[in-house]
Formats: structure tokens, sequence, C-alpha cells
């Protein structure tokens, strides 16, 4: 099946199914000179299969891990698309997870002041959120994402049958931001979730079809695409912390937790464990606040959170700083730390 995203200055394809790897040249302009970025991670057989499908391709592998979305890896890239003579009528492609979608974007939105993107999602997460939306960037100075552009690809193309590599933690984190999409957009998502009845492939299409129609309304961030922030503010403060012990799925997953009701709690905590996803933070919370008062949603003195009181819904709350550190010092998810 095929989606399509409206963009400020065109519109893109997102082709969802099985098998469809080995036919990215049909997806994808590939006719031409492809700067494919991947991760050590990566099977070899998918980066074979992509790098067939290219006229001429230039295979750049960079180090698996969020710690390395950094400025020295972003100048790697920058090298070898050099070297490789890259023009604007060439592209970008990144076959993998998050951090090599969100680098690779991020190239291509830069590189000679922005070249067509392609992305190849690898992982579930990726599949469900990274892949889609045209944020890109990099960490810095410890802190997530701060460096990058809203850059949208050209192409997305999402194969399920890549997901028989991944370990269960990684599918974990994947089902964590599917469903942070069913919590505030899609009751009838959750429900399935929550009883189990829904297919993986099912999962992934409707998380998209979610993230597709917010983004097509809201290209930027200007205000509904806020909801898609719902977990991230505490999540990427844990992950920043933890300096990527933890994974930004299992991050973000914690990070839902005080963002909903205590009634949506009692739905929500069961779900998580069940996926093997953290509900406590066993660290000192005084941490994570201090790097919270720097997250990129702050506005002054106060800072917006996405709040769920019932699924499917969702609110946008402005809270003083000062407030919202003390009620997110008392929240669940710290409880053990503050014991130990």
């Amino acid at each position: 099946m095929n989606l399509t995203v409206k963009r400020s200055d065109a519109s893109y394809e997102i082709a969802i199914g099985k098998g469809l790897l080995a036919k990215a040249g049909k997806h994808f302009d590939l006719d031409r000179k492809v700067l494919v970025v991947t991760d050590d991670g990566i099977p070899r057989l998918y980066v074979q299969a992509i790098l067939a499908e290219c006229k001429e391709p230039t295979l750049v592998t960079i180090p698996k891990g969020d710690k390395n979305k950094t400025l020295a890896t972003y100048e790697t890239i920058l090298k070898v698309a050099l070297a490789a003579d890259l023009t604007r009528s060439d592209a970008v492609l990144a076959l993998g997870g998050g951090m090599v979608c969100d680098l690779a974007g991020f190239v291509a939105a830069t590189y000679l002041r922005g070249i067509d993107f392609y992305s190849v999602p690898t992982t579930l997460l990726a599949m469900a959120d990274a892949s889609v939306g045209g944020k890109t960037g990099l960490n810095f100075e410890g802190y997530k994402n701060q460096v990058g552009a809203f850059y949208q690809p050209s192409g997305v193309l999402i194969d399920p049958e890549l997901l028989a590599t991944l370990d269960r933690r990684q599918l974990a984190c994947g089902y964590a931001e599917i469903l942070k999409m069913a919590l505030t957009l899609d009751a009838d998502l959750f429900y399935r979730m929550e009883d189990g009845s829904a297919p993986m492939e099912e999962l992934i299409r409707r998380a998209v079809e979610l993230k597709a129609s917010v983004v097509g309304s809201d290209e930027r961030e200007g205000n509904l695409r806020r909801v898609l922030n719902f977990g991230h503010t505490v999540g990427h403060a844990i992950e920043s912390t933890l300096r990527g012990a933890w994974l930004h799925g299992e991050c973000v997953a914690l990070g839902m937790i005080p963002m909903c009701s205590e009634k949506l709690q009692k739905r929500v905590l069961p779900l998580l464990t069940q996926h093997g996803l953290p509900v406590r933070y066993e660290g000192d919370p005084a941490s994570v606040i201090e790097t919270i008062v720097r997250d990129k949603k702050r506005q002054g003195d106060a800072i917006t959170v996405v709040f769920v009181n019932e699924p499917g819904s969702y609110e946008l709350k402005k809270i003083p700083l000062a407030l919202f550190k003390k009620e997110i010092a008392k929240a669940p998810i710290f409880e053990q730390g503050e014991r130990t």
C-alpha cells in the first residue's frame, strides 16, 4: 500500500509492504549517484539489496548506536559525499534505524543546501516514527537532537520483513512509539493493542497513517505536530542523562507514564511491562529534571507538554517550569529511585 504525505512544496510517497526492499528502484529514483548511509549493525543482505538497486552507489557505514549521532559522524558522511562528487541532482539514502535516518537526513538537508533524501527504515521504531515527518539532526553536548533541520524525504519505503532480524528489545521500542500514537490520536488502535488483536503490519500502517496526517497538517511543529512529543519531554531527558544506556523507545515509554492520568496509567503500565519496557527510573531524578530545563520545547519560564486523560485524545499544557519540576519529581517513575 502507498500513503501520500503532503509537503509545503510538494508531496512524497510512503510505500508499505513485504518484500519491497528488493524493489526500491521502482519506488525511488535511483538512476543517478546515490550516497547510501547505513551502520555496522545492519545485515549485509539488506545493504547488498539496496546497492543492487542503485545505478551508481557510494556506501558509507557508520558505527551503530545513538552515541554516534554526532558532529564528527556527520562530518565523516559529508566527506564521503564530497569525495563521491555528489551534485544537486543526486541523492542520499538512509538504510537503518532512527539514528541513521536522522543523520543521513541532516546530511541531505545541508549538503549543497539540500539534495533528495530517501529513507528505508530497518527498525520498528524508525518505521513508525523517524522515517516519516522530516525531523533530521544530531545530538550535541549530551543533549538529544540539539542540532538539526526540518527536511522532508523524497520517499520512504517500509518493508516489515526487515523486522525479522530485530531482537525483542528493539521491537519493544517500536511498540512504545506506536502506543504513543494510539494514546494520543486513536482510541480504537489503543484498544486493539490492549487486547492484542492487531497484527504487526496493521500497527505499522496505522501508526504511519496517523503521523503522516499530523505532519501533512503541520510540517514544522507550529501547533498540531506537538502531539508527537508525547512522552518525549521526560523521555529525552532520561535518554540524555543515561547517555545511551537505554534505547530511545524505552525512554519514551517511561516519559509517557507521568503524562497520563492516574486512571490511564493503570492500563498503560501492564502493556509496557508485557513488552519488557521499563516503568521505573532508578537514577537520580534531579539530573533528569536539570536536563528538562534545557528542553527545546521550553518557552521562557514555562514548558508545553502533551497530557492524555483518555485514549485517543490529548491536551497541550503550558506549565510554569518551577511547578513542572516539582510535579515531575513526585512522578511514579521516580518512586524507586527516591527510596534508594
